[in-house]
């Protein structure tokens, strides 16, 4: 009888234990809220990014044209069409550009998808703007090669950064 007793007891944690393994498994395969906001977001700057690449030897530059059915633009109504293409509406202009969003602290705090703002003649005044994309890199739409990838850390671009913008 003892025996018996001890058997039923053992099937009862045993059973109690295997429950909890399942459960405990199960919540395992719950999405985590904060996760799944990141993805979101992430994935908006990358459907930022690749419509600003797919672009590349597609588009002429013209400077203050915006041109859409032509792919003529200058810098700021290419981000602008890149951004519409994304819903997300932006004005013209690279200074009005610079005013929408967040500021970025600074260059290390810059995201995939930020806008990110130059000086090209006047020092210190924002007159370029382009789509950042990460390890130093931006693409933007120039007169010398158009839509292209750039590095903002050597070269003509080493020195010009003036601000970035996180929408």
């Amino acid at each position: 009888m003892i025996y018996v007793k001890k058997n039923r007891l053992s099937q009862s944690l045993v059973g109690i234990a295997l429950s909890l393994s399942i459960f405990g498994s199960a919540s395992l395969l719950l999405p985590v809220p904060s996760a799944q906001a990141a993805t979101v977001s992430t994935s908006k700057s990358d459907q930022i990014v690749n419509t600003a690449l797919s672009y590349q030897g597609k588009v002429i530059y013209r400077f203050g044209v915006k041109d859409p059915q032509h792919l003529t633009f200058d810098c700021s109504s290419f981000t602008q069409f890149v951004f519409s293409k994304n819903g997300i509406s932006i004005p013209w202009g690279s200074r009005a550009q610079a005013r929408v969003g967040s500021p970025v602290i600074d260059k290390a705090h810059l995201q995939k998808g930020d806008l990110v703002m130059f000086s090209v003649n006047t020092a210190g005044k924002i007159n370029h703007v382009g789509i950042y994309l990460g390890n130093g890199k931006f693409v933007g739409n120039s007169p010398s090669r158009g839509v292209a990838i750039y590095d903002m850390n050597s070269g003509y671009w080493k020195n010009r950064y003036i601000t970035g913008r996180h929408l």
